[in-house]
């Protein structure tokens, strides 16, 4: 069982909460009866949760902490972006997408930095930016209900959370390119067969499973596992870094068009008679 880790950056009344078990710690999205959407809210919690791990997992001893979590509550990982929020900004769209964005990106970042493993546990809608901030984790095990979906270009948007640096280094560019334009849905078996899911577990299943991970290379060599992720990863992190300050520079560029706007009230007013 789950307990409250001293924090006081992160309340447990915020949308992303951190919680301990043992050395592994949970990150965890709170706003499952909103599909935990990114809104400002969401992100600038999730930043600082990330900047606490950040803090926890410094040299010389970690303060304990051997692994983390990355998990969701309620039927959804992420549905992406909070287009009820963005829309509701009217003419000031763009800058408030770029805050998101790069308060998301802050997180993502800190994430794919972190010197001990991140497993990410996925069910349901993976969307949007929901996609990026889970192909930041280093290992992912999905439930059969998840299906993944970039969504962006339907709405005249571009890829944000790193979902464009992350997807062609995992499923190479011609894969990438295909979910990128036609916003096509991988199921949890596709997305496994394509590498984006490590494995596929039944949906009760899940939260034991990734538990069970997370806790295994918690209590493993977690020097050597973060030596490890270093020499993958470390060498990639500041082209990472630029490749976000793009993504957040176009899709706020993009969300300014009266088109998308038009786009996304079409596509919320289509979701309401639904």
């Amino acid at each position: 069982m789950t307990t409250p880790v001293p924090a006081p950056a992160v309340p447990l009344t915020a949308p992303v909460r951190l919680e301990r078990d043992g050395a592994v710690v949970h990150l965890v999205l709170a706003r499952g009866d909103s599909g935990n959407g990114f809104d400002l809210d969401l992100v600038t919690a999730l930043r600082a949760a990330v900047e606490q791990l950040v803090a926890w997992t410094g040299e010389p001893d970690r303060s304990g902490v051997g692994a983390v979590l990355l998990r969701a509550e309620g039927p959804h990982f992420s549905v992406g972006g909070d287009l009820r929020a963005f829309a509701a900004q009217g003419s000031a769209v763009g800058g408030y997408v770029r805050r998101v964005a790069e308060a998301a990106h802050a997180a993502v970042l800190g994430l794919a930095g972190l010197p001990v493993p991140v497993v990410a546990a996925i069910q349901g809608a993976v969307a949007g930016g929901g996609v990026g901030l889970s192909l930041g984790a280093d290992l992912a095990v999905a439930a059969r209900s998840a299906k993944l979906r970039l969504a962006y270009t339907a709405l005249g948007l571009t890829p944000d959370c790193g979902a464009s640096w992350f997807l062609p280094r995992l499923v190479g560019e011609r894969r990438a390119l295909d979910l990128v334009f036609t916003n096509r849905v991988l199921g949890a078996v596709e997305a496994e067969q394509w590498g984006l899911f490590n494995r596929v577990v039944d949906d009760a299943d899940l939260p034991s499973v990734a538990a069970a991970l997370a806790g295994a290379l918690a209590s493993g060599q977690v020097r050597a596992l973060g030596r490890a992720k270093l020499l993958v990863r470390a060498s990639r992190l500041d082209e990472l870094r630029d490749h976000l300050d793009c993504e957040a520079e176009f899709i706020a560029e993009a969300a300014e068009r009266p088109e998308v706007g038009t786009a996304m009230r079409r596509f919320l007013k289509g979701t309401r008679r639904s």
